[in-house]
């Protein structure tokens, strides 16, 4: 690796890039799952899941920019590793304890997914009813003893105590509560996108615990983990057993592991972000800092925002060689521009070269499993949206560190800081509240054109935003 020059102090206080770029994820998530269906265009969904009727089409390839927002919350997840997993060793925490908090935080994520799915209020009841709803914000507000740092001034029994019968009461509401269609609690019902992340916070965070300090190491395990995935097709073969083996089957699942393509990737990226603070913090001596000149920042936004909307727009029209020949372009380019480059210059080259590798891997392997494809995730899809990531924190680290954008991307920041709260607070507060007010009867108006449609998503979005913003202000952050 390159050594990192001395930055302004004013930009070691914090790194916001990541939050944004974890901030962006989780209200695009939002977004994406709050706009009216059926009436806008086909780039608007899922590329496997179209318009008008969104039924699953497996044999679907190609990208949009909707089939980007969880790799990217995955890829700033890894990203923070090095801030929450090294920096605690570092600090002197023990390997052991380390891996019990990651066991520890899955196992609350796990708990979390199930929770939660359980009180959407289309599995309470059908239709929905006022029962339902209470339940929905029941289920919010129980949350916030079971995730939150209780703010007061008690001794450590007591916060234990409050955590265990917040945990003890969802518990109950699970067990005692009727569902609609007369099922009842499943483990196996719970919300697949937090299960995914539970299993990457237990897997990921271990991985990169034992491997910090070794980018070989892990590239070895993503080479041993390929490995698996393909020859799992062997029938009969032991790599295949241990493909389909699971102990908790409404927990783990050997095929989840396939987002350690995007998680380890974006953990190697942290650590580029972490060096980058360490040598900035390092500086003594403002007057002999050198800073990579504005025009060059400006180029770099540009070529790396540039890069995401080649790959959506060639992608989803299947234009691959195009795509690959444009973006590799790019990324000469933007690689030219910060070579010699000192200051944040260090940090964009560092984090070009890690983007290009895993994007052209990425683009190369766009043909093979039928295309690019989100479910199952195709290798094209895994080491594309992981290059992409790198290159959407270049964006955000260009606004928010170097620029120093602050007010522009606050909402995000704020966002990144506390997305579970982002999440469920559509299904879990806004809609409920809604629909007790009698306020959802009027939503037909934006079913009327695709116009609206998109309109009903960002007032939604816009709404979750403010739910989390005040929390945030607060200092009221769910944390596992």
């Amino acid at each position: 690796m390159n050594s990192f020059n001395n930055q302004p102090k004013s930009s070691m206080r914090r790194a916001s890039s990541l939050d944004a770029l974890r901030g962006y994820a989780i209200l695009t998530m939002v977004l994406s799952a709050t706009i009216v269906y059926g009436i806008l265009p086909a780039w608007m969904y899922h590329m496997q899941e179209p318009p008008p009727a969104h039924v699953f089409q497996p044999e679907l390839s190609g990208l949009t920019w909707v089939d980007l927002v969880f790799p990217f919350f995955l890829f700033a997840m890894g990203a923070a590793f090095p801030f929450s997993i090294r920096k605690r060793f570092e600090k002197g925490e023990s390997r052991w304890k380390l891996v019990y908090e990651a066991l520890k935080r899955g196992v609350q994520l796990t708990f979390f997914a199930i929770f939660i799915q359980h009180f959407y209020p289309y599995m309470l009841s059908n239709p929905q009813d006022e029962s339902a709803w209470l339940l929905a914000i029941a289920c919010f507000a129980i949350l916030f003893p079971m995730f939150m740092r209780i703010p007061l001034p008690l001794p450590g029994w007591a916060h234990t105590t409050i955590k265990l019968a917040a945990y003890g009461i969802a518990v109950g509401m699970m067990a005692f509560t009727d569902y609609a269609a007369e099922e009842h609690f499943s483990l196996f019902t719970s919300n697949i996108i937090i299960l995914l992340l539970a299993n990457m916070a237990i897997f990921g965070s271990i991985i990169y615990l034992f491997t910090m300090r070794n980018w070989l190491a892990r590239i070895a395990l993503l080479a041993a983990l390929a490995g698996i995935v393909l020859s799992a097709q062997t029938e009969g073969s032991w790599v295949q057993t241990l493909y389909t083996y699971s102990p908790l089957p409404w927990m783990y699942r050997f095929e989840y592991l396939r987002y350690l393509f995007i998680v380890l990737p974006g953990s190697m990226a942290g650590d580029l972000l972490l060096k980058w603070m360490n040598h900035s913090a390092k500086s003594s001596d403002i007057d002999k800092e050198v800073e990579t000149p504005r025009r060059v920042a400006y180029g770099v936004l540009a070529i790396s925002v540039s890069i995401i909307f080649i790959c959506l727009i060639g992608l989803y029209n299947r234009w691959s060689f195009l795509t690959f020949a444009l973006s590799a372009l790019l990324l000469i380019i933007g690689w030219w521009l910060v070579r010699k480059r000192q200051g944040s210059g260090v940090l964009w080259r560092e984090l070009f070269l890690l983007g290009a590798a895993l994007l052209l891997v990425g683009l190369c392997f766009e043909p093979f499993q039928g295309g690019i494809k989100k479910d199952g995730p195709t290798f094209g899809y895994l080491f594309v949206t992981a290059g992409l990531g790198c290159m959407a924190l270049i964006a955000f680290h260009v606004i928010c560190d170097y620029l120093h954008c602050r007010r522009g991307t606050s909402f995000l920041v704020m966002s990144g800081q506390n997305p579970m709260i982002a999440y469920v607070a559509c299904d879990l507060l806004i809609y409920p509240l809604f629909n007790l007010l009698g306020i959802t009867k009027w939503f037909g108006v934006f079913h009327l054109n695709s116009w609206m449609g998109f309109l009903q998503g960002i007032l939604l979005t816009a709404l979750a935003l403010l739910v989390t913003m005040f929390f945030t202000k607060i200092k009221c952050f769910w944390r596992t």
